[in-house]
């Protein structure tokens, strides 16, 4: 009986382990991206003065070229903390 308890807890400490490593794994490779040229962030398109931030969506995706050069980044910035935090909020709600 001693004997079958050390085992099980033996199997559930490398399950535990094993999750963890998944986890921080899933974790890394997300942070790192595949780099390659489709993880691009900005496209600056000087003919059409246009800044497109390929991680937004809808009205927040494209910005004026010239506002950008000048240095207003904030709109960039506030819609991506915002679109971070909805994703946030979306995690957090399934699980």
């Amino acid at each position: 009986r001693e004997i079958a308890l050390q085992r099980l807890y033996v199997k559930i400490v490398e399950a535990r382990r094993e999750q963890h490593e998944s986890e921080q794994a899933a974790k890394r490779r997300s942070l790192v991206g595949s780099g390659d040229r489709s993880g691009k962030v900005r496209t600056y398109n000087f003919p059409q003065n246009r800044v497109t931030d390929h991680r937004l969506e809808g009205d927040n995706k494209n910005s004026s070229l010239q506002t950008v050069m000048e240095g207003a980044l904030e709109p960039i910035i506030e819609a991506l903390q915002m679109a971070e935090n909805a994703e946030k909020m979306k995690e957090g709600a399934m699980g």
